[in-house]
């Protein structure tokens, strides 16, 4: 179609017809998502949201998407077409739905299992429903399916696009194959049907519309959906500064060695768009650090979609402007055999990098560093009640880095992960285990004229045997500050046993007796701005709110309190601020640390 066509075909669309179908489609995939969290059994999935909804057209551009996961999300760009055409679209008939894991498909570490199905109105295919679900095991050496592995094969069943449901019906013998590779059966199988249930609806809906609609109007209108998205993808993108932009950094180990992975980003922007290109990052390693190139994909995609304005939709007209380079075979776009169960965890790091590299260029655009890490926790065993295999997993939330107007948020998960902190009733209830602590960790922000949020302790107490892994990052170096602002304190794994305490690396898994407490204490976010100039009552504040220490609110921002702890001393906080001008500052500007 000609741009004058193109032209007179948007003239022709009613606006509010346009928004009633753009709408009522994100409506569609927001009722999945609602259907899935209802119905499923786990708490990493009905509770924390560990899972993402989206509706495909019959082209299989992703249309609309539900408020979920970003890291999900970008990474079903690569694995529902891949999916999809490996199964063959012919073979696909109304009420089949498809299921995935493949991490060399399109996919990304082996729990997160991608159903998808199409849709059908009056024999005629309109679309794909989707969503992907991060199951609490797939078998694999640990429980949970997290771990140091070495390769693939050791983190559980693989699964390649094949038919969980012909004609609307569970394939039994598929069913039982995937459930016979996994411990917790019954929470997996109902999280299966959860996804079932999630497309179904999802189903419903689009057929819904299309009958309203017509099949010719709805399709003409999801085209002018991804134009509208596109025209203004590129609008937002010309107004990004110009230029080459770099960073490097790492994730402090690969869970077989003390060396680092490096990690390297440059991001190019010119008139033709964004170019990412994360060559020079280390080759890929027989350890749990990497990357697929779909949550690569979706690193970049988040990032590019936060510099945007707040309203862009996200569809397939703004997924087809993130541009990547990611060598093969390296942590960033790893090949077949590679572990790819910790790639969240250097997907999350390189985000980080993409924030860092634009600093100079975007000072008010960008956070400080932040936790930058998915830190997992997982573990199970015999419920000691029921006899039955149990496991568990979540992420643990961290410090989020200062902005150039505020303080960083404490205690949140980072980036694109958007799951919630699953609340200790709950867990204890379900799980036989007691939350020994949980809470927020004074003095662990990045000091700044606006403080990273503070970091979050959680201890977990263990009455019976249990084999644990955490499977995180961060105690090496904490997350970097910015323009001045101090680095967030660094994350520390424990063990407790006999009432003494042993620090566990980040990447381990361990046999738990019973009486044991395994502590995860993680990072806060980076500072940004000098910490002397932090408004001294926002210092005060802090104190009084148990986030900071009166001795750091004095040696760190240089604010000192009044005999009765509950005001600033003027004057002694002039001289002391006076003092460390005279010695620190200069006139240059500051470059982010």
């Amino acid at each position: 179609m000609t741009l004058q066509e193109n032209r007179e075909n948007r003239q022709q669309l009613d606006p509010i017809r346009f928004e009633v179908i753009r709408n009522a489609l994100t409506q569609a995939t927001e009722e999945m998502a609602a259907a899935l969290r209802r119905s499923a059994y786990s708490t990493n999935v009905k509770t924390r949201q560990d899972f993402s909804c989206a509706y495909f057209d019959p082209q299989l551009r992703v249309i609309a998407q539900a408020f979920t996961q970003p890291v999900h999300l970008g990474s079903f760009v690569e694995h529902v077409p891949r999916a999809i055409k490996r199964q063959g679209i012919e073979n696909l008939g109304p009420g089949d739905m498809i299921l995935s894991n493949d991490p060399y498909g399109g996919g990304v570490h082996l729990n997160d299992i991608s159903l998808i199905g199409p849709v059908h109105y009056d024999s005629k295919l309109v679309g794909y429903t989707a969503c992907l679900a991060h199951h609490v095991d797939v078998g694999g050496g640990a429980p949970a399916s997290v771990g140091a592995f070495q390769e693939v094969f050791q983190e559980g069943v693989i699964i390649p696009a094949v038919k969980l449901v012909e004609a609307g019906n569970i394939v039994e013998d598929v069913f039982r194959l995937v459930l016979a590779q996994i411990r917790s059966k019954r929470e997996t199988a109902g999280d299966f049907r959860a996804q079932v249930a999630s497309n179904l609806t999802g189903a419903r809906r689009v057929g819904e519309i299309v009958q309203r609609f017509g099949l010719s109007e709805f399709l003409r209108y999801v085209d002018e959906i991804v134009e509208y998205t596109s025209r203004r993808t590129q609008a937002g993108i010309a107004k990004l500064p110009k230029g080459v932009f770099t960073a490097e950094g790492e994730v402090d180990n690969d869970g077989f060695t003390d060396q680092p992975v490096r990690l390297k980003i440059k991001i190019d922007i010119d008139d033709q768009g964004v170019l990412f290109d994360t060559t020079g990052s280390d080759p890929q390693r027989r350890a749990p650090v990497n990357s697929t190139f779909a949550q690569t994909f979706s690193a970049c995609a988040y990032a590019l979609r936060s510099l945007l304005e707040k309203d862009l939709p996200v569809d397939h007209g703004f997924y087809k402007y993130v541009r990547i380079n990611a060598p093969k075979g390296t942590v960033t776009n790893c090949v077949h055999p590679a572990p790819v169960v910790g790639g969240w965890e250097t997907h999350v790091r390189l985000n980080d990098l993409i924030f860092k590299a634009l600093s100079t260029a975007m000072p008010h655009d960008v956070p400080a560093g932040t936790k930058a890490m998915q830190c997992h926790s997982g573990f199970g065993g015999e419920h000691p009640r029921t006899g039955e295999y149990y496991c568990y997993l979540e992420t643990l939330a961290g410090g989020y880095g200062a902005r150039s107007t505020s303080d960083g948020p404490d205690a949140v998960q980072a980036h694109g992960q958007n799951t919630e902190n699953a609340p200790v009733e709950e867990v204890e209830s379900n799980y036989p285990l007691r939350i020994h602590r949980y809470g927020l960790i004074p003095d662990s922000e990045g000091p700044g004229k606006h403080r990273g949020g503070l970091g979050l302790r959680r201890d977990y107490l263990f009455p019976s045997p249990t084999i644990f892994t955490i499977l995180a990052d961060r105690d090496k170096a904490g997350p970097h500050g910015l323009f001045g602002g101090g680095p967030g304190s660094i994350s520390v794994y424990a063990l407790t046993r006999n009432g003494r305490e042993q620090r566990l690396s980040s990447k381990t898994t361990v046999q738990l007796q019973p009486g044991d407490i395994v502590s995860y204490r993680t990072s806060g976010g980076g500072g940004y701005g000098q910490p002397t100039d932090r408004d001294p009552n926002r210092v005060l504040q802090d104190v009084l709110d148990g986030k900071v220490s009166a001795d750091r609110a004095r040696s760190v921002y240089r604010v000192a309190l009044g005999k009765d702890r509950a005001s600033v001393d003027e004057e002694e906080t002039a001289r002391l601020r006076h003092s460390r001008q005279n010695a620190n500052r200069t006139d240059k500007p500051e470059r982010p640390n």
